[in-house]
């Protein structure tokens, strides 16, 4: 199952020199159909790519005429091959898109609008249709949603003194600091402090202080907003509240189950993580929303899908798209795979709407906000990790590193 997509960097240049001939799994003709008999191609990665082909089985039982070929891909491999299928003309007929690469790929010019007579964007969380929205066209449609809540140890916390969930950022700060002196644990919270994706887990504060990444077509970095939450995020590792280094591929569960940890930001992956490594920890941990500034935000993730513009088969993949985004498959899909529901209804049918765990990614869905969906986001993402760092490693001042933001995502942008 993804959950960090990683871009190369410098993929924009390579992209110009190929001319750009994308097609489905057929050629030529003005497109078959949705009831035709013909074969629809799919690219799915991940945990998704392995769990797709039995949906496809089922669907092919009801819809005689169709063929589903799915194709699993690795996270790790599947940019490179979406960038060479389209330089090759060699795209499938639709695809699942990850968050971060829509807005690439839309600038491409390979993708189709997604016809929306036949999808309501009011069946979906905001965050998860605007994350697909680019120069006023809607490209995706919204498949599963992840977002960031804070997971906290509630035994350590009550050795601290605290028995209430920490709301604000005051009572964040207060409870990781009362972890380290109360409780002596090592450390009050995980917060990236460098590296890949350091933006992720930044964005949350970003987002509850009122602040964008982008508005208007420009970058909207060197802001009060900005400050502010960079600020509150080095507070953390002045105070020696986080670790200033965190190897790669750090694996927070462990330190989360043995104590030394109690806080951390992540997905909704991490219940069944904690639940597995650690089933002596059952009653003694919480997800909880985001501890809000002047609102509680996270940011919404996951992944939608896509048809490609060359497709034969836009009719038929329409169809298999209402399908897998339909809030009774949705729901279905959840007991396969433990992805969220883009679609809000199927939040009311079982197994969701009777788990109290998952109703706290429910509710932050419902006022996250939507990463920018830009062509250059690789970049613009690097940027962001970038002056971050030099926050929290004390090589620049909060409001040094907004401006450094700022001018250096101006040209990532439009």
């Amino acid at each position: 199952m993804h959950r960090t997509i990683k871009v190369a960097a410098g993929v924009n240049a390579l992209l110009a020199l190929f001319t750009i001939t994308a097609c489905g799994s057929d050629s030529g003709g003005a497109g078959a159909k949705a009831d035709a008999k013909q074969t629809l191609t799919v690219w799915a990665m991940g945990t998704e790519g392995q769990k797709l082909a039995d949906v496809a089985k089922a669907y092919e039982k009801q819809h005689p005429n169709i063929t589903i070929k799915v194709t699993p891909i690795g996270w790790d491999t599947v940019h490179q091959k979406l960038v060479a299928a389209a330089a090759a003309g060699t795209l499938p007929d639709m695809a699942q898109m990850g968050s971060t690469f829509m807005g690439e790929f839309a600038g491409m010019g390979v993708l189709e609008p997604v016809d929306e007579t036949s999808f309501s964007k009011d069946d979906f969380f905001p965050a998860a249709w605007n994350g697909n929205v680019v120069d006023g066209k809607t490209y995706g449609v919204p498949w599963y949603v992840d977002t960031r809540v804070l997971y906290y140890r509630t035994d350590l916390a009550q050795q601290a003194g605290v028995t209430e969930a920490p709301s604000t950022w005051s009572d964040l700060q207060s409870l990781a600091s009362g972890y380290r002196r109360t409780a002596k644990t090592k450390w009050g919270i995980s917060l990236q402090p460098s590296g890949l994706d350091t933006w992720q887990n930044w964005l949350p504060f970003l987002y509850s202080a009122g602040g964008d990444l982008v508005k208007n077509g420009k970058p909207t970095l060197d802001t009060p907003e900005s400050v502010r939450s960079l600020t509150e995020y080095r507070t953390y590792f002045d105070k020696g509240l986080a670790k200033k280094s965190v190897a790669p591929g750090y694996d927070v569960v462990k330190d989360f189950g043995n104590g030394s940890v109690p806080m951390f930001f992540s997905g909704p992956w991490q219940i069944t993580n904690i639940n597995t490594q650690f089933p002596a920890l059952k009653g003694k941990w919480k997800a909880v929303a985001v501890p809000g500034d002047k609102t509680s935000a996270s940011f919404a993730g996951g992944s939608s899908l896509v048809t490609f513009n060359k497709s034969p088969h836009k009719a038929a993949a329409t169809e298999f798209q209402k399908y897998l985004t339909s809030a009774r498959q949705q729901a279905d899909w959840f007991t396969r795979t433990s992805d969220l529901p883009a679609n809000k209804a199927a939040w009311q049918q079982a197994p969701l709407v009777s788990d109290a765990g998952l109703k706290v990614f429910g509710n932050q869905m419902a006022t996250a906000k939507a990463v920018p969906p830009l062509a250059k986001w690789a970049e613009f993402g690097a940027q962001l990790d970038s002056a971050i760092e030099s926050v929290t490693q004390g090589k620049a001042s909060p409001a040094e590193a907004a401006k450094k933001m700022q001018s250096a995502t101006e040209g990532l942008v439009g």
